[in-house]
């Protein structure tokens, strides 16, 4: 599980980059439509950084069971923030089932080393 853990964490820190430019194109396109009511931008931001910190977290910690449930905490809460501010930025949608994904596998990575020791 410390490989997957090790691969999960480089993929979030390599996908930061997309959800970041994407997110800022998307809040690009709200204002230049004048579109002050979406927020899904700033969630998109919100997604992006909380799957960077959880993807350093998760490298880091990749040995102990505390650290995978933090980032697993930070990957669902990037999830549920993405799923509940989805508008005109519809790749939300990938990267908060990707997020919910991700945390999942910490968690039960987590739990399941637990119960080895």
């Amino acid at each position: 599980m410390k490989t997957a853990k090790l691969v999960i964490g480089i993929i979030s820190i390599v996908l930061f980059g997309i959800i970041l430019l994407q997110s800022c194109a998307a809040g690009i396109v709200n204002v230049a439509e004048k579109n002050t009511a979406d927020t899904t931008a700033a969630a998109g931001l919100f997604v992006g950084f909380s799957m960077l910190i959880a993807g350093i977290v998760g490298i880091a910690t990749r040995n102990s069971k505390g650290g995978g449930l933090t980032s697993g905490v930070f990957y669902l809460a990037a999830a549920l923030i993405g799923f509940t501010n989805i508008g005109t930025y519809k790749d939300l949608i990938i990267w908060s089932v990707l997020s919910a994904a991700f945390g999942i596998i910490y968690i039960i990575g987590s739990i399941t080393r637990t119960k080895e020791s």
